[in-house]
């Protein structure tokens, strides 16, 4: 290595990323009990709700016996939610990851303490009384503002508490599931906005952490166990048209989702009447299939191991599709990770009927597991999470080539079809528009030493106002500034706007220019820094250039850097992206036209 690149590194160096560390691991544990909290209270009202019953157990409200009156429960439980987002917090609607990512990039990721409390209280009146969603929404939101609250009551950057509040959501996601690697792999593709260790490492350590705890309450074992046979080659085809067709039930639930919400504020009522109204839905879905209700891990479970039959499978597709769709356009609070696990799921059921007559070589099996991941990565935009969390949702190995085929090719279709996914659209509607491709900033990859003049024409502190004036801002000025040394140390920048300023009000113009200078503090670059840094100090300050020194020490000068040497960067990446070039030529054949020349006639 060259020794004046030592200062070059992979990564940037960060000292508080122990200390922060330690903050997102506490987090994660803090993450974790939320999770059983929030578990325990859906079991409770589940209880409460649908048997008359004060229990925690873990019981389906498939089972039971309350007939056409089961249409009542969700309704009741939509006007308890609707009256506890009206007079005690707006932001428990909703399915809890987009309000996450709207107080990450809008809100300088700070959540009050209100949510903290109401959201896991709602979320389990809600889906306790039959509300067809899942856990992970809310336990995001909880545990995002746990992590926000613990932030918030300690001095950090705006930056260090978006870390610690993705650590706590990506680690009771964790705690719901058992998916570490999948929580963290949804951080960085939809939470995070940036690819860095000082946040991806807090996170991951708190999902790490939220991992090893979850085994107290919930025990190691996978939620869905299972184990496919090894696919064959013809499984290819199959993979790529149930991607297609996920992409496609995904582009179709999302436009329906936002359409739904449309005719909701076309209603002449108050908002927090509209949960009551779509309780009113899931009411009558569940009593036409009773499997819709609930969470449903169950029914997932049922569906993946192939004990459903086909007729129940699409009862269970259309209702539980419709049903959910209303109630979460209504403005309820609940999480679209479990029911989107189950639409795939069902679709993928009603697939495998199909291609085990067509395509006899493949596992039945399979096909719910692969349409449930890829229904999820192209609804929410993240492939990578949809493979991985349907690996640990299964630890099924041999899933994992028919998961990366079919997911992607969902993943595309929406891509191409849908302007925003189903997190973004909301957060656009009220007026936010966020762009999810990030890459590496052109002007963070390369440092001042890179880009800098190094040949510089300077002014001697001894030079008056006056005399610089004629001899370098006169009719044969060949720079806009020019650096001011004393002994070789740099005192400033002086430009012609500035000398005809000191001229314009004190007519001064035999003072030394060092005199000028000396009552100001001078603006500096270092060789080591990354010309973003330099860019944000220029936009700053309001600066055309700055004066690059050895260090602030010395004040030696080594260079100069201006906004049109960042420019260059900028063009540099425009030209990667856009400018087509060929380098070489392939011959065909001999070189020679395999066919003469058409003549006109005539």
């Amino acid at each position: 290595m060259h020794p004046n690149d030592s200062h070059k590194r992979d990564f940037s160096a960060n000292a508080r990323l122990p200390g922060i560390s330690v903050l997102a691991a506490v987090i994660g544990a803090l993450a974790t009990l939320a999770a059983f909290v929030l578990l325990s209270l859906i079991h409770w009202f589940t209880n409460l709700f649908f048997f008359g019953q004060f229990s925690f157990a873990d019981r389906s409200p498939a089972l039971n016996t309350l007939g056409p009156w089961v249409i009542v429960v969700p309704v009741i439980g939509g006007l308890i939610v609707g009256m506890m987002a009206r007079f005690g917090s707006e932001k428990i609607r909703g399915h809890g990851i987009p309000e996450a990512i709207e107080a990450i990039l809008f809100g300088k990721s700070k959540m009050s303490p209100k949510v903290a409390v109401l959201k896991p209280l709602s979320s389990g009146i809600v889906i306790g009384s039959g509300g067809p969603f899942g856990a992970e929404g809310p336990i995001i939101m909880t545990g995002g503002a746990l992590g926000s609250l613990l932030a918030q009551c300690v001095r950090v950057t705006s930056a260090e508490r978006k870390t610690l509040l993705v650590a706590g959501a990506a680690a009771g996601m964790t705690a719901v599931f058992g998916t570490p690697v999948a929580a963290v792999l949804l951080a960085v593709e939809l939470l995070l906005f940036e690819w860095r260790p000082r946040s991806f490492l807090p996170v991951a350590l708190a999902c790490a952490v939220a991992g090893f705890a979850r085994s107290v309450f919930f025990g190691t074992a996978p939620l869905f166990p299972m184990q496919t046979l090894p696919p064959h080659a013809v499984a290819l085809f199959s993979c790529i048209i149930a991607g297609l067709l996920a992409g496609a039930l995904a582009s179709g639930l999302s436009a329906a989702l936002y359409k739904v919400e449309d005719l909701f504020g076309h209603l002449p009522l108050h908002w927090s009447w509209w949960p009551a109204i779509g309780g009113l839905a899931v009411g009558i879905g569940g009593f036409i299939e009773p499997r819709a209700l609930g969470v449903g891990y169950d029914v997932i479970g049922d569906l993946l191991h192939q004990h459903i039959v086909l007729q129940v499978a699409i009862a269970i597709l259309v209702v539980k599709a419709v049903i959910w769709v209303v109630a979460l356009g209504s403005g309820t609070s609940g999480g679209v990770l479990a029911p989107l696990l189950m639409l795939g799921a069902g679709l993928g059921s009603v697939l495998s009927y199909v291609f085990s007559r067509v395509l006899p070589g493949s596992d039945p099996a399979l096909w719910p597991l692969v349409c449930m991941a890829a229904t999820l990565g192209a609804t929410l935009g993240t492939p990578l999470t949809a493979i991985v969390f349907a690996f640990g949702l299964t630890h099924d190995t041999n899933a994992l080539l028919p998961l990366l085929t079919a997911t992607l090719v969902a993943h595309g279709f929406a891509t191409v079809v849908m302007k925003r996914s189903i997190m973004t659209e909301k957060i656009a509607r009220r007026g936010y528009h966020i762009y999810r491709e990030y890459g590496v900033d052109p002007l963070e990859r390369h440092y001042v030493d890179e880009v800098m003049t190094r040949n510089v024409d300077t002014i001697d502190a001894n030079v008056s106002v006056r005399e610089a004036l004629d001899r370098y801002f006169g009719s044969t000025q060949q720079h806009r500034a020019f650096p001011v040394l004393r002994d070789g140390a740099v005192l400033g920048v002086v430009d012609r706007a500035m000398l005809d300023a000191v001229r314009a009000a004190t007519e001064a113009l035999d003072t030394p220019l060092g005199s000028l200078l000396a009552q100001r503090s001078p603006d500096m670059a270092l060789p080591a820094e990354t010309c973003r840094q330099i860019a944000t100090r220029l936009a700053i300050h309001g600066l055309e250039r700055l004066p690059v020194v050895a260090d602030r020490e010395s004040r030696r000068l080594v260079g100069i850097v201006s906004r049109s040497d960042l420019v260059k960067l900028s063009l540099s990446h425009f030209e990667e992206e856009h400018k087509k070039e060929r380098f070489r030529r392939f011959p065909m054949g001999n070189g020679k036209r395999r066919f003469p020349p058409v003549r006109k006639a005539g």
